[in-house]
């Protein structure tokens, strides 16, 4: 038997649909068809004058049931349901309760006027999964809202208030309670309420006024369909009749469906929401109380950590060791609110109110009382293993003590203490106010408690929390180390910088492995490399030769690439390629051509390979939690849902059979993961090395 998913009521000349599908009431096929029945119940009826839509709870619909892009559908799909609302005799009111996103929007515009509570959201974040709306957003936002409007939610996929909404002319006002919105709408009703569809709204103004507001975002996108898609759309709510718009709409969000960027992004989407979950772990977990926190280092990490806490509201105890260090970063963090107000992002009470939640002091033992201690100190161990042994001897029992290195052993650490279990690692990715990506590193002997609260931290500081075990650089660095050794190794071979980073540019990286280099300072990744060791049988020689005559990067203007002064963006030196060419001849290797295609496969199945040997062995709980890691803190495209996504779209048998390719022409690091051979179908049986 069906569950019933709607109420339906009568309350004098009102017949009330009321959406109860929880957790967000998804238009999967059940509800669309239950509502459809009750609308043709209530059109039939000749006691009701206006069907109402609402919904019970504090959703009204977080749109469609995505589950079934990858499924199919069944009628009535939702802009035939939207279809019978706009072609009944009676008018459809929406009382917007909540979160009406996607195709939620999209129903609520299909009825002739919008009613918001004060609790009401909008919001077409199709644009996130490589779509555009496809039940009528395109062309029906636009009556109301005006063309450029419209495009920068579309594009943005911005959530807007109800206040916001009334103001655009999407709803009609806000009331306080449904109450106040049904007894309103009685009055209208026994006023004669008329009927008003929205899509029989004529447009004004001229398409030419999209241009200045798509023009970033088309940038931004580097060729990803759906951008360049929504600006067409939108385009023709000016000049194009209706039907055809929306049949055309409807078309092509099918077609936009089907894109590799689009299965991506949907990968993505449901990858997120894996990440949270912990294997291993009970769902009733308890956690522990963080009402307060303490940051150590007040640099370009601790103080960014500081602003993460001060952001979500939480009260940070700011520690250095000398005054001067501390003023600087302290001043360091109101330059960079200010910044943000100067551009709109946040308002002056904003910055006040979150400076007044960071106090800074010279004493450490000021951190006695807060529940999570996070060390931010210079990325040493004999450093960091003394910090710990003194916030041991300071912090409140039950306190956690957080870590904030990127790669050092968190085991390590902990031992310093005489509360392991109280010990994990929070990695934040620079700048840690902006990266949206927290790796969680669970140690030997963390307590679940704190694994449980640490994941639950990095959502309250609206961050992907992924867990991830203890090995050097963990999951994201250590994938990465191994992708930028193999850019090395490649240039070494016959490629040159420039081309690496071209090719992974074309194939969407915001910039190359090179740059990224010179952005973060070649004396970063040296001080790492000297630290731990003697990397054989592969260094980084051309990468130490850099560092060694004083190319640094940006900071010096000469590093993989020659600055300009004040450029941001780098050009070949010959320098460069001459230094290059010397160490391939000191280690007597015949330099020749190699292609994009072998430039890209190399740096991307060194990624994919090394991620499957991480889940392999335990340090990540999923393949598909390493795109997270790698899209929300390494800058992935998000319409390549990660590198782990891409090698899947390719086809892991032919992954895998370039990994053992590479193994016996190019050398041990290529070891192929059994699991992606197991994944792949492939033998384990390894072929003969080559001479």
């Amino acid at each position: 038997m069906t569950n019933t998913l709607i109420e339906q009521e009568k309350r004098g000349a009102l017949g009330i649909i009321r959406m109860n599908r929880p957790p967000v009431n998804a238009l999967g096929y059940e509800l669309r068809s239950q509502i459809a029945g009750a609308h043709r119940a209530f059109e039939g009826d000749p006691d009701i004058a206006v069907t109402v839509l609402t919904a019970s709870g504090r959703v009204f619909s977080g749109g469609a049931d995505i589950t079934e892009f990858n499924t199919g559908r069944k009628h009535p799909y939702l802009t035939e349901l939207i279809t019978m609302l706009e072609e009944g005799k009676k008018p459809v009111v929406a009382i917007v309760n909540g979160i009406a996103f996607g195709g939620g929007f999209e129903l609520a515009l299909g009825c002739d006027y919008i009613y918001a509570l004060p609790a009401a959201k909008f919001s077409f974040p199709e644009i996130k999964l490589g779509n555009i709306p496809g039940a009528g957003g395109t062309q029906k936002l636009p009556r109301l809202a005006g063309g450029p409007k419209a495009l920068e939610l579309i594009l943005t996929g911005r959530t807007i208030t109800a206040d916001e909404a009334v103001a655009l002319g999407v709803a009609e006002t806000v009331f306080e309670n449904e109450a106040d919105a049904l007894t309103r709408l009685e009055k209208a009703v026994a006023e004669g309420l008329p009927r008003r569809r929205v899509r029989d709204l004529v447009m004004s103004g001229s398409p030419d006024e999209l241009d200045a507001v798509a023009e970033g975002h088309l940038r931004r996108s580097r060729g990803a369909p759906a951008e360049k898609t929504a600006l067409e759309a939108v385009r023709k709510a000016y000049d194009t009749p209706i039907d055809e718009a929306l049949a055309w709409e409807r078309d092509t969000f099918q077609i936009l469906n089907a894109t590799p960027e689009a299965r991506a992004m949907r990968h993505l989407f449901f990858a997120e929401r894996e990440a949270r979950k912990i294997a291993d772990l009970p769902k009733d977990t308890p956690q522990r109380t963080v009402a307060s926190v303490g940051v150590i280092g007040a640099g370009t990490m601790g103080r960014s950590i500081a602003m993460c806490f001060a952001d979500a509201g939480l009260p940070v105890t700011l520690v250095e060791e000398a005054e001067d260090r501390l003023d600087a970063g302290l001043a360091a963090i109101r330059k960079t609110y200010e910044a943000s107000r100067d551009k709109g992002r946040i308002s002056d009470a904003d910055v006040t109110v979150r400076m007044a939640l960071i106090t800074g002091t010279i004493a450490l033992e000021s951190l006695a009382s807060v529940d999570l201690a996070i060390e931010a100190v210079f990325e040493s161990m004999p450093v960091k293993r003394a910090v710990f042994a003194a916030l041991d001897r300071i912090c409140k029992k039950g306190a956690i003590l957080a870590t904030n290195t990127s790669t050092l052993d968190v085991d390590h650490i902990a031992a310093a203490t005489e509360r392991p279990q109280d010990v994990i690692g929070l990695h934040f990715f620079s700048p840690a106010h902006i990266m949206k990506l927290l790796e969680v590193v669970r140690a030997a002997k963390t307590a679940p408690d704190v694994v449980a609260t640490a994941m639950e931290i990095g959502r309250k500081l609206g961050k992907h929390s992924v867990l991830v075990g203890v090995c050097d650089g963990f999951a994201g660095n250590r994938m990465f180390i191994n992708f930028n050794r193999e850019a090395q190794i490649l240039i070494e071979e016959g490629a040159l910088p420039w081309q690496v980073d071209a090719v992974m540019t074309r194939w969407g990286l915001a910039m190359g492995p090179l740059a990224v280099m010179d952005l973060a300072g070649l004396d970063i990744g040296y001080h790492i490399r000297q630290a731990r060791g003697a990397q054989t049988p592969y260094p980084f020689t051309t990468a130490d030769r850099l560092f060694e005559v004083g190319r640094l990067g940006q900071k010096t203007g000469k590093g993989w690439y020659l600055y300009e002064e004040g450029a941001r963006r780098g050009t070949p030196d010959p320098e460069v390629e001459a230094l290059i060419k010397a160490v391939s001849r000191e280690k007597g290797i015949t330099r020749r051509a190699v292609s994009d295609d072998e430039i890209l496969r190399r740096c991307m199945w060194q990624l994919v390979n090394t991620g499957y040997q991480i889940v392999e062995e335990g340090i990540a709980q999923r393949v598909s939690d390493l795109d997270v890691i790698f899209v929300n803190g390494y800058g992935f495209p998000r319409t390549r849902g990660g590198p782990m996504c891409f090698a899947r779209e390719t086809g892991l048998a032919q992954v895998a059979r370039d990994v053992i390719r590479y193994h016996a022409e190019i050398g041990p690091h290529w070891k192929p993961s059994a699991l992606l051979l197991d994944e792949a179908g492939i033998s384990r049986r390894e072929p003969a090395r080559s001479p």
